[in-house]
């Protein structure tokens, strides 16, 4: 989707001034759409939402360093999403090359200006008139030249990231306490149980919602319908760790599990591991493949 939207922004909106708006013009193609794509990917994350929500109102739980680090690396793994698809239109766009080619055309600087048009041959002085090649075909070998500058920095782009993500993902992976299986497992049961809370809590709201309506209406007393309270909620939404000494998979797993009591009243816990190594504990975020702290 990226791809296919820097493509119809250079071949529709994009014109360049070829002027001394050059640079400036082809910076702003090039750059704010990729932030735009940034701050999208960080609204539509669910998981920036559930690390922000209330942070200002549990500020007190910041302070250490052990739980700000825990926030950064959080952060951190988000941020690493949310940089797909900026990283996407920046590679694409100068493997275009209309973008850098309008904006490096328009840059004020001598000497970058002399070595473009060392090797033209033409009755234009180049280096005072280089804003106007891009509106003027009959200079192609200098627009070869900056499309190919262009080119080279959009590979550099791909290469980097794809690099920067593969370490990522195996320093993440070598440093985890649990199994390359469990951890299809944990990923696994974590996306069942978001698509399912999602169906719950619609199907609750619901149930609530004509509860209130029709005792409105009907002016009756209304039904009893449980819901969990603001506490109950605060727990199964905090930022999770996976230890391997309690082996839950979520918070609303450890929640179920040791908030459930026997007849004698003490609180039980039916899913623990054996082991008792203090492993390095594992942040909730497993779909994005950098699940180790």
């Amino acid at each position: 989707m990226t791809a296919g939207g820097e493509q119809i922004f250079s071949s529709v909106a994009f014109k360049c001034p070829c002027n001394d708006l050059n640079f400036l013009y082809g910076m702003v193609f090039l750059l704010v759409p990729a932030l735009a794509l940034l701050l999208l990917g960080y609204i539509l994350s669910k998981k920036m939402w559930k690390l922000l929500t209330g942070l200002w109102y549990n500020r007190a739980k910041l302070c250490g360093w052990k739980n700000l680090a825990v926030t950064c690396m959080a952060f951190f793994q988000i941020s690493s999403t949310a940089l797909v698809a900026p990283s996407s239109w920046i590679a694409v766009a100068l493997l275009n090359g209309n973008y850098y080619e309008c904006a490096m055309s328009g840059i004020n600087v001598s000497l970058y200006n002399q070595h473009v048009c060392r090797d033209v041959n033409t009755d234009l002085d180049c280096a005072t008139k280089l804003h106007m090649f891009p509106c003027d075909k009959r200079h192609e070998e200098v627009l070869r030249i900056l499309r190919s500058q262009s080119q080279i920095l959009g590979w550099l782009v791909i290469t980097s990231v794809m690099l920067s993500s593969l370490l990522i993902i195996c320093l993440a992976r070598c440093n985890s306490p649990i199994s390359y299986q469990q951890l299809k497992f944990w990923m696994a049961y974590a996306q069942e149980e978001s698509d399912l809370m999602d169906l719950y809590t619609n199907k609750h709201a619901k149930e609530l919602a004509e509860r209130n309506l029709k005792s409105f209406f009907n002016q009756t007393d209304p039904e009893n319908v449980i819901t969990p309270s603001n506490k109950d909620w605060e727990k199964i939404s905090s930022l999770y760790k996976f230890s391997t000494k309690d082996h839950f998979y979520s918070t609303l797993h450890r929640y179920v599990e040791t908030n459930l009591e026997g007849d004698d009243g003490i609180r039980m816990v039916s899913v623990r591991s054996n082991e008792q190594t203090d492993n390095p504990a594992v942040l909730h975020f497993v779909d994005g493949g950098m699940v180790s702290m």
